[in-house]
C-alpha cells in the first residue's frame, strides 16, 4: 500500500452547468441523469486526484432530488474524497442551484459514490491514505465509514437471499 497521505481538500472539485434545453425534459427541469452523469463526473475528478491515476466507479448510493434544476439555472457541484480504504474511496458531491438573478442557492442533492483505483489491466490498485485534517473532515470520514459497513452489511445479504 502507498505511504502517501493526501488531504481531503486536495481532492476537492468544483463543477459549474448552465441549464440548457438540451439538458432539460419537456417540463423544463433537468433529466435526473444528466445530474448523475455530472455527478459522476465531478467524482471521478476528485477521485483521480486522490489515486493520481485511473479510477473506475463501482457505486453510487441512493439519490434523492431535493428541488428541480431549471432551464437557465447555474448547478454547482462540490466533490471531495470522504474516506480510503485499501483500493477505494468514497467521495461526496454536494449539488446546489444558484439563482442567476440574485446568486441565491438551494440544495438539489448530495451523492456519495464508491471508486476504485486501478492498473493499466483494470485490476485494482492500492490507493494513498486520506488524512483528515480538522473536524469537518473527520466527521466527513466517520460516517463514510459507517456508509461503507452499511453497503457491505446489504451486500452480503442480498447475496445470501440470492442462493
Amino acid at each position: 500500500m502507498s505511504t502517501s497521505r493526501i488531504l481531503p481538500q486536495d481532492t476537492h472539485t468544483v463543477s459549474t452547468h448552465l441549464l440548457l434545453p438540451p439538458h432539460c425534459n419537456a417540463l423544463g427541469t433537468a433529466f435526473g441523469g444528466q445530474l448523475m452523469a455530472w455527478i459522476d463526473i465531478c467524482a471521478a475528478v476528485s477521485a483521480r486526484r486522490f489515486a493520481k491515476g485511473s479510477v473506475v466507479t463501482a457505486s453510487m448510493d441512493q439519490l434523492d432530488f431535493e428541488c428541480p434544476v431549471r432551464l437557465g439555472d447555474i448547478l454547482i457541484l462540490m466533490g471531495q474524497v470522504n474516506w480510503s480504504g485499501r483500493t477505494s474511496m468514497e467521495v461526496g458531491v454536494r449539488a446546489e442551484v444558484e439563482d442567476p438573478r440574485d446568486g441565491s442557492r438551494r440544495h438539489v442533492a448530495t451523492a456519495y459514490l464508491t471508486f476504485v483505483h486501478v492498473d493499466e489491466h483494470g485490476r485494482p490498485t492500492p490507493v494513498p491514505t486520506l488524512a483528515p485534517n480538522n473536524e469537518s473532515d473527520q466527521r466527513r470520514y466517520d460516517a463514510a465509514r459507517i456508509r461503507r459497513e452499511d453497503r457491505l452489511r446489504t451486500a452480503k445479504r442480498l447475496q445470501a437471499q440470492a442462493t
